[in-house]
């Protein structure tokens, strides 16, 4: 199901009340005291408790959350785009759609590193840059909101081609390492022209994970001094423990845990970050598409691995698939539940027959919860997952009564 174009702006006033649990994606504060909250034109009014709102204008539409938890839409920070809901990696087409189905609300590319004939030369580089990015700009599958047009840095590149491509609207670099570029000192160099043109960076980490990459050690990783340390555990073959932890220690960068990389690794990073109150550091991606397949509960299956195995706190492990990475990557407009912010919001419960008292319970167990709906810009995009296990409790539209509008 392909989402509206960004001209198409929502409107009307939604109430969503009897929400259970409110988890909201900041770090420094995880769970609001709150129980309801109010959508105006697709942004998040005002959140609170029914009683309070009681006086306010009458909604278009009531949202009954019959207890379900309410949280941040997830935020994949890495994936690999290529052509609209299509991943020749695995000849699938829906795989965002799919994604959305998992509870993802925004994607961003690491790079359109598995486009067919990917170019390499530096007119190439930006033109494909520019087209992702406008493509995806205008085409969301499944509401999601894809941030493309990742260029993978390549030899040639220079300041000129960075403000170009910063000028047309692209605003993130591919993964370092993808391409002719894998030494530290370039790395550096690169980095700072995209961010002086308003992009944000990654460094490869680990193995090689396509034909044309190469092994990035820590020396590059901490020499290229990329906004993102990607897969630091691994994408997919993780660097020696000794290597991780130096990465840990000596960059003061984003730490990237994806699903496809070395679960030990990342808990072990997890364990890192946690003991050095460096929390705040920690991101989530997939890096799927990959020779693993696709991933649509990536995100979740990588929370409910780093609560219920790594032992973090469930409310504060969703925060590094939402407000972490929006603050990291400078998406001031979502990632958290907050006045202002764009209402990607996701309905979660315990799945049918779970263990645990509730959802935070289940998932600390080990077990996915079950999504009962998904909001992009205060659009439905989806009632009950078709992925996810069934949720218990569900949230449902209370039919419209002519007398509150009296």
């Amino acid at each position: 199901m392909a989402g509206p174009a960004p001209a198409e702006q929502p409107k009307g006033r939604i109430l969503i009340r009897n929400v259970g649990l409110m988890l909201s994606g900041d770090l420094a504060r995880p769970i609001l005291d709150a129980d309801a909250l109010v959508i105006v034109d697709g942004l998040i009014d005002r959140i609170g408790h029914a009683d309070d709102m009681a006086g306010e204008p009458a909604p278009d539409m009531v949202i009954d959350a019959q207890g379900c938890a309410l949280c941040p839409g997830l935020i994949d920070n890495h994936v690999h785009t290529a052509a609209g809901d299509w991943t020749p990696r695995q000849n699938q087409i829906g795989w965002i759609d799919s994604s959305m189905h998992g509870g993802i609300t925004t994607m961003i590319s690491a790079g359109e590193a598995h486009y067919p004939g990917r170019p390499r030369d530096p007119v190439g580089v930006k033109a494909l840059a520019i087209a992702s990015q406008r493509a995806f700009a205008a085409f969301r599958p499944g509401g999601v909101k894809v941030i493309a047009g990742a260029p993978v840095p390549e030899t040639g590149l220079t300041e000129d081609d960075f403000r170009e491509m910063g000028e047309a609207g692209v605003s993130i670099v591919g993964e370092l390492g993808l391409g002719g570029i894998k030494d530290g000192p370039t790395g550096r160099l690169v980095h700072g022209w995209a961010r002086k043109y308003g992009m944000t960076t990654m460094t490869h980490t680990g193995g090689p994970s396509i034909p044309g990459s190469g092994l990035i050690g820590a020396d590059v990783v901490i020499e290229a001094d990329a906004d993102v340390i990607a897969h630091v555990n691994g994408g997919p073959t993780a660097l020696p423990d000794d290597e991780i932890l130096r990465i840990c220690r000596e960059s003061p960068r984003a730490l990237e845990i994806v699903h496809n990389g070395n679960l030990r690794t990342g808990l072990m990073v997890l364990d890192w970050a946690m003991t050095n109150d460096a929390l705040d550091r920690v991101i989530l991606g997939t890096d799927g598409p990959a020779g693993s397949g696709v991933q649509p509960l990536g995100i979740l299956r990588t929370i409910t691995h780093l609560a219920s195995i790594g032992g973090l706190a469930v409310d504060r492990a969703i925060c590094l698939a939402t407000g972490n990475t929006a603050r990291i990557r400078g998406l001031t407009d979502r990632g958290v539940i907050a006045a202002g912010r764009a209402a990607d919001l996701v309905f979660l419960d315990k799945a049918e027959a779970s263990a645990g008292a509730d959802v935070l319970g289940a998932i600390a167990t080990g077990n996915l919860p079950g999504i009962g709906m998904v909001m992009i810009d205060g659009i439905i995009r989806t009632h009950r997952s078709r992925n996810t296990p069934p949720a218990l409790r569900v949230p449902v539209i209370v039919p419209d009564d002519p007398s509150r509008r009296a």
